[in-house]
């Protein structure tokens, strides 16, 4: 069965970081999350199906946005 997902843009922080956290799991914690180049980051949110943002849509302001739910997103599924 084939469920609609909506697309996700820039701004869709928590949806891209739960992509994020589903591509990587265990293998990223907080620490190396927080050291992830912005350069890896936005190949890595580009490659997330489903994602309609633009390279050029991205800026430093949504990239500490992504890093920081991502470790929430880490956080929550170590308990």
């Amino acid at each position: 069965m084939n469920h609609f997902e909506p697309p996700i843009n820039w701004t869709d922080y928590e949806d891209i970081a739960q992509k994020l956290h589903e591509r990587f799991g265990d293998e990223f914690n907080e620490g190396k999350i927080y050291r992830v180049r912005f350069t890896e980051l936005i190949e890595w949110v580009l490659q997330i199906p489903n994602f309609l943002g633009k390279r050029e849509e991205s800026n430093e302001g949504h990239l500490e946005m992504i890093q920081s739910a991502w470790v929430y997103e880490w956080r929550d599924c170590q308990k």
